[in-house]
């Protein structure tokens, strides 16, 4: 469950280390963020060396979250930090960075991001 001014890790390489939540897409009264949900946010924290600097506005895709979320067959998948991926644009659906770090939720894929599940450690 992701909302505006949550602050969230990064899951790549984009040279990115966290991020704000300034909007979540899916309708103009939509408060919350789930897994394989495209957000804007703000990047907070930057390395000097990668292709995102501080203070940019880019889209991301939500891959873990703290709060759990029950799947069609009743179970609940629940991740230890809140992170996203950060991608070029919501239609397009490819990551900025080259690799993935940590695991990811089989949502993300079921939503259309392929190339970050396949690009990920571990899917589950």
């Amino acid at each position: 469950m992701i909302q505006q001014r949550t602050v969230l890790n990064v899951a790549d390489n984009s040279g990115a280390k966290s991020l704000v939540v300034i909007h979540i897409f899916g309708g103009s009264k939509r408060k919350y963020g789930y897994l394989g949900d495209v957000l804007n946010c703000v990047v907070k924290q930057a390395s000097p060396t990668g292709q995102v600097k501080d203070s940019e506005l880019v889209k991301a895709v939500v891959v873990r979250t703290r709060k759990e979320y029950k799947r069609q067959d009743g179970s609940y998948i629940r991740f230890s930090d809140n992170a996203a991926v950060i991608i070029d644009n919501a239609k397009d659906k490819n990551p900025k960075g080259t690799r993935i770090f940590g695991p990811i939720a089989r949502e993300v894929k079921n939503k259309g991001f392929a190339k970050i599940a396949s690009m990920a450690i571990e899917v589950l």
